[in-house]
């Protein structure tokens, strides 16, 4: 909230107008002040009509695609904010030159807007504000119905959600809230006002106050942010959820349209909310005196504008609370508050006879905690959008504010007037030394040192008394001659080609002339060009002027160079004296936002000041950072992140950041004792929700080791026990290193080694190596291409098919290839050895922009996955076929889920899904007949083996099955599984089968897709890629039902 005292003129034109002008210049891109200020009157001081006065030549409305409405900008993210507006059926047309029309807008607009205003005492600010908070709290119920976990969605372990010792307590984002989030922790870290707030006790005759809507919900909302702030010193959890708070935010204000605000009148506002629910505590306690309000004592500060407007001077004096500052064109902080503090022509000021305007602003008084706002976005009128300003913009940890205080002004005009002299004798040196590093008239410009060097170095060369072109035609070899001279160096490097037929065509001659395969020039032509005729009398003179002129403008370049260093210098050191270093700010936070101007995600940077260190606060997420890392994000200008909210603390009051004291022990208050009694038992009543939460979850945890160990004490057929590993023999999966080549690949590069040697037995090893690697590539190229039966994937035996087959860059190809002969398996004997060191020099020459290294690491990934999968595969079928269905169903499980999720990347990632699908079905369905027909046996031993199989093995899969409507044999065989159980019913059984029947069927026929989540995938055997390919082979022709491999 702005409030302004005008102090010489009457009336009330002037309120908020140094406000309204920032707003409209953000709003609408228009500096002129003077425009501005004539919207302004015009509009009797209403800013939506000075807006539209000020943009309806420009106007556009917004295409229908464009026409979006809050959402997340990415699926299941809510961490990122896209603010839009929805299509209205009652849109009036301004892009056309009837002015009736807009004059027809703005009363539907002023009429709706005061009718509004009478119905709810609400202002259009409230409601626009109001307009965000409900599509954040819209977003957050519509999470709560979704089946797949979301980004920010509670981890089932509470452990992963336990608070680590002392470490600062995070805010769960609860969609598109990521804004609140950085606000409050700044707010809450500022241990003055959480003193404030946790201290806050609500009027006594809070029930009779005036039903009025507005006051009424601060109250609530206090309340709230207490219990929120009391979570936040005592809590147990990790984070906190403040759904609550935003709640009451939300229900303030009632709107039906939506429309786009900036996130820093959220901060505006909610200052606004605490100061009048203080002011409701400070009316009541008052005794006869004028009220004080600790909101206002802390964040509002006054300021003296003095000006000129057509002629006449004014002085107004103005309370503000965040201080807006426009980024654009500054470089520094200090640039900010220069422009923001003299607005207009600054020489009219002290004129007596002047028609000009403009003003200064001193700060009279400053608050204790003192906010900047950065304006970081600004309307496109060519576009008709807002747009982000991404400039870089510094800010120091200690901000000198002396400069801009009224008691300084005479002080600070004079070194505004000598910053300014110094500034325009700068931009003259600044030109001289231009005229030095950039020589000449045409487009081309240089040093003018390296001019008279170029100059000098051309007189000195040895004068040629022939034309070039008279001496090469003089000297020209017989046709082709020359062009013989220069083919062998082009030949060896690139073969033979056309160019080796000689010809003397201009066409050729300039084919020969290549960067390294240029052949040496003749010895008798000039290596430079040079003066054809010059004196030794000549020579001595010129050379003695360019050695001089060199000098002397290497000289006057140093001077000018140490002039401007020494005026930059100067003019930084220019408030560095005693006297302007009184009034020290330190930083206390950073909010951050990274994005465009529709859509992003914010958070914060807080400085601890016990700890003296920076905390970034990212959602739930608390960690440590630097000043470093904090640049990197705030300043701007390297990425779509940067500073748009800054806070200073005065350094010399120390309340704002000094801890509790025990009156009677004098002993430092930290956590919970800090904390009223009322809050303290909140704050222990939800511990101790959250511990009975980490004890439930170790009983679940015990009883599902109690299970294990019951279902372990089912006999099961034995594993089948893989072939044995030839030692020595490393595996894909199990070794790091794609370079850990197996047998098989090790005797194919050896293969392709000798079958290049003995095509090019003279040639050298880099030579043998690319034949090699033509001759690899051209055998897996045709297995590639071949359409093998089933039982042979030639993809499990080399992962250039599995790359050729999905079509994979050539360059991943390439590197491949070039990693396989690099290997260290092929170190055996001198030829390999050799072959193997080239392989491995070039792998070290690619650069990192040839190669893109994470879509590399992505492809051999995607590999591996496909090999596990293929054993998963492999050993359920196995299993499968050894009637040990409770050991296949978890592999073909896994399989399966592998196996989706490589072919949803293409169709010749993975294997087969209905082969996959078909045995997974099956070994549910024998599952369920044995587990019924323990169930039918009714001994208790057997009933509880039949229900533990059904409990953790058939329920939590049957999601898996229900999740893909398309797959109907999924769908029917969970029916029957279902209709089984059901059967039971209408049979009569003993009470204790019945009991145990009813609580087992919920379980059973609950409807829910929710996937849940399974043990750790089981370990697989090593297996050779031979061995690989044998076993899968083998598996493949065993089975009865043997479908193309979906390749």
């Amino acid at each position: 909230m702005t409030v302004e005292q005008n102090v010489l003129q009457p009336g009330g034109a002037a309120k908020h107008q140094q406000t309204f002008l920032n707003q409209l210049r953000e709003i609408t891109g228009i500096n002129d002040i003077q425009v501005l200020q004539q919207a302004l009157k015009d509009s009797n001081g209403n800013l939506e009509l000075a807006v539209a006065f000020l943009t309806a030549k420009n106007a556009k409305v917004p295409q229908l695609e464009e026409a979006t409405y809050y959402q997340t900008a990415l699926p299941g993210n809510d961490r990122y904010i896209s603010v839009g507006s929805q299509a209205d059926t009652n849109v009036i047309d301004l892009t056309g030159d009837d002015k009736d029309d807009l004059q027809r807008a703005i009363a539907l607009s002023l009429e709706e807007s005061n009718r509004a205003f009478r119905e709810t005492g609400i202002t259009d600010e409230e409601q626009a504000i109001s307009r965000v908070l409900e599509a954040s709290i819209a977003e957050n119920k519509a999470s709560l119905k979704r089946t797949h976990p979301e980004v920010w969605s509670d981890s089932p372990n509470p452990y992963d959600r336990k608070r680590q010792d002392n470490c600062p307590v995070g805010l769960k984002n609860v969609g598109n809230t990521c804004w609140f989030s950085a606000v409050i922790q700044s707010l809450f870290n500022l241990l003055e006002f959480r003193r404030l707030v946790l201290n806050f006790n609500p009027p006594a005759n809070a029930q009779d106050l005036p039903r009025n809507q507005k006051e009424h919900r601060n109250l609530p909302f206090m309340r709230e942010l207490r219990y929120l702030f009391a979570l936040l010193v005592g809590s147990k959890r990790k984070y906190v959820d403040p759904s609550r708070a935003v709640e009451i935010l939300k229900e303030a204000f009632k709107s039906n349209d939506s429309q786009q605000q900036d996130v820093s009148e959220f901060t505006h506002k909610l200052l606004d909310w605490l100061e009048d629910a203080f002011q409701i505590k400070a009316e009541e306690e008052r005794d006869g005196e004028k009220p004080k309000n600790p909101m206002v004592e802390l964040f509002y500060g006054r300021f003296l504008a003095v000006g000129v407007l057509e002629g006449k001077k004014f002085e107004n004096t103005e309370m503000f609370g965040q201080y807006p500052l426009q980024v654009n064109g500054f470089k520094d902080l200090h640039e900010c508050l220069e422009a923001a503090m003299i607005e207009g022509e600054i020489e009219s000021l002290h004129s007596e006879n002047s028609a000009k305007s403009g003003q200064e602003h001193w700060f009279t008084e400053l608050p204790p905690v003192l906010t900047f706002e950065l304006s970081r976005f600004e309307f496109n009128q060519a576009l008709g959008r807002p747009e982000k300003i991404h400039n870089k913009l510094e800010f120091p940890p200690i901000l000198y504010l002396d400069r801009y205080m009224h008691k300084n002004r005479e002080i600070t005009r004079i070194k505004r007037d000598e910053i300014k002299r110094l500034k325009e004798y700068l931009t003259v040196l600044q030109q001289r030394l231009e005229r030095y590093l950039s020589y000449g008239s045409g487009p081309k410009r240089f040093p003018l040192v390296d001019v008279l060097q170029y100059a000098l170095e051309f007189a000195s060369s040895k004068p040629v008394c022939t034309s070039p072109v008279d001496d090469l035609g003089a000297s020209a070899p017989a046709s082709g001659t020359l062009l013989a001279q220069t083919l062998p160096s082009t030949v060896e490097q690139q073969g033979p080609s056309s160019s080796d037929v000689p010809s003397t065509s201009p066409v050729q001659r300039s084919v020969i002339h290549k960067p390294f395969t240029q052949s040496r020039i003749p010895p008798d032509l000039p290596m430079h060009p040079a003066p054809r005729h010059i004196t030794e009398e000549e020579l001595s003179v010129l050379e003695g002027c360019l050695h001089r002129w060199r000098t002397e403008v290497e000289n006057d370049t140093r001077d000018l160079q140490e002039s401007i260093s020494r005026i930059h210098r100067t003019i930084e050191l220019m408030y560095s004296d005693k006297t302007m270093v009184q009034v020290p700010y330190r930083l206390h936070a950073v909010l951050v936002h990274e994005g465009q101007a529709n859509a992003g995600h914010y958070w914060a940077y807080i400085y601890d000041h016990h700890q003296n260190r920076w905390m970034k606060y990212n959602d739930i997420s608390v960690t440590k950072s630097t000043w470093e890392e904090l640049e990197r994000d705030s300043f701007g200008g390297y990425r779509n992140a940067s500073a748009y909210c800054l806070m200073y603390i005065n350094d010399k009051e120390q309340y704002l950041i000094q801890e509790e004291f025990n009156k009677e022990t004098g002993q430092i208050l930290v956590g919970m004792d800090t904390l009223p009694s009322d809050l303290r038992d909140y704050v222990k009543e939800d511990n101790k929700r959250f511990e009975k939460e980490l004890e439930e979850w170790d009983a679940e945890l015990a009883q599902k080791a109690q299970q294990e160990k019951l279902l372990s004490q089912i006999p099961r057929a034995p594993a089948p026990s893989p072939a044995p590993v030839q030692a020595g023999e490393p595996e894909y999966l199990e070794q790091p290193s794609r370079t850990d080549i197996s047998k098989h690949l090790k005797e194919d590069s050896v293969q392709a080694i000798n079958k290049a040697l003995a095509e090019q037995e003279d040639r050298g090893p880099e030579a043998i190596m690319d034949t090699a690697i033509k001759l690899e590539y051209t055998r897996l190229l045709k297995l590639a291409q071949e359409d093998p039966p089933p039982e042979c994937d030639y993809r499990l035996r080399h992962a250039i098919v599995y790359f050729i087959q999905n079509q994979a860059p050539k360059k991943i190809i390439e590197r491949t290839l070039l990693e396989q002969f690099g290997d260290h398996n092929l170190s055996f004997d001198e030829r390999c050895r050799n072959i193997m060191k080239v392989a491995q020099a070039k792998l070290e020459m690619i650069k990192p922009d040839e190669v893109n290294m994470e879509e590399y690491e992505r492809w051999h990934q995607d590999y591996r996955n496909f090999r596990e999968t293929t054993m998963f595969l492999m050993v359920g079928l196995e299993f499968f076929q050894k009637k040990s269905y409770m050991e296949a169903l978890l592999y073909l499980i896994y399989a399966y889920q592998n196996n989706k999720e490589l072919l949803s990347k293409g169709p010749y990632r993975g294997h087969d899904e209905e082969l996959i699908s078909h045995y997974r079905r099956e070994c549910l369905l024998k599952l369920n007949e044995h587990a019924a027909a323990l169930f039918e046996s009714g001994d208790d031993q057997e009933v509880n083996n039949g229900l533990i199989i059904m409990n953790e093995l058939i329920v939590p899969c049957l999601p898996l099955l229900l999740v893909d409507e398309m797959e109907e044999k999924d769908i029917v065989a969970v029916e029957d599984m279902r209709n089984r159980w059901c059967s039971y019913l209408g049979q009569e059984m003993e009470p204790n089968l019945q009991e145990k029947l009813t609580d087992f069927l919920p379980k059973l026929l609950d409807c829910s897709t929710e996937i849940k989540g399974f043990n750790d995938p089981p370990k697989l055997p090593s297996y050779s890629t031979h061995e690989l390919c044998e076993r899968y082979a083998r598996i493949m022709l065993s089975l009865s039902r043997t479908p193309a491999d979906g390749r």
